[in-house]
């Protein structure tokens, strides 16, 4: 979400950032954007049922202009009705490179498998899970020795440098 934003301060980026959201009010995202002059929405959902929760989200994001998503660390699943409302404006970041790894566990999945890289991906968000258009790639060499931790630190030193380009190009088309 850093990233993202700081990319966005750059008056030739196509895009701004309307609202940083998050499902986890204590999130240290949060504060970042606060200081950083960016709008905010926490609603956590617990015990309250996903359509409602959903619904709050649209509605705070629909009230401060959002005219696509960007999710950066949003653990949830949508629901397809939530998809269907913002069809072909959500993409997503994930740690692997699609559609190899879909879901959890990926960097401990490309090292038991004995991949010769990891990477990650940014894709467009549909109703199957890290199943959309894949816009962009970077990939990351498996070293000797890597562990789940040390290769989700270089990739997500990747997921930094490819999030911010591959989301203004996608919003320049």
């Amino acid at each position: 979400m850093m990233a993202l934003a700081e990319f966005a301060r750059d008056p030739a980026n196509p895009y701004t950032v309307a609202l940083v959201a998050s499902d986890k009010p204590e999130a240290p995202g949060l504060a970042w954007a606060e200081t950083n002059g960016i709008a905010t929405f926490a609603q956590s959902p617990k015990g309250m049922p996903k359509a409602e929760y959903e619904a709050k989200i649209d509605a705070a994001l629909r009230e401060a202009g959002v005219e696509a998503i960007a999710l950066a660390g949003y653990m949830r699943l949508l629901s397809d009705a939530f998809v269907a409302r913002w069809r072909g404006r959500i993409v997503n970041i994930h740690p692997s490179l699609l559609p190899k790894y879909k879901g959890l566990d990926t960097h401990a999945r490309a090292i038991e498998a004995g991949d010769a890289a990891g990477g990650c991906s940014v894709h467009i968000v549909t109703e199957e899970l890290d199943g959309g258009e894949v816009l962009g790639q970077a990939e990351v060499l498996i070293l000797p020795g890597d562990t789940p931790d040390s290769l989700a630190q270089r990739v997500l030193a990747e997921e930094h440098r490819l999030y911010p380009r591959i989301v203004a190009e996608w919003l320049s088309r």
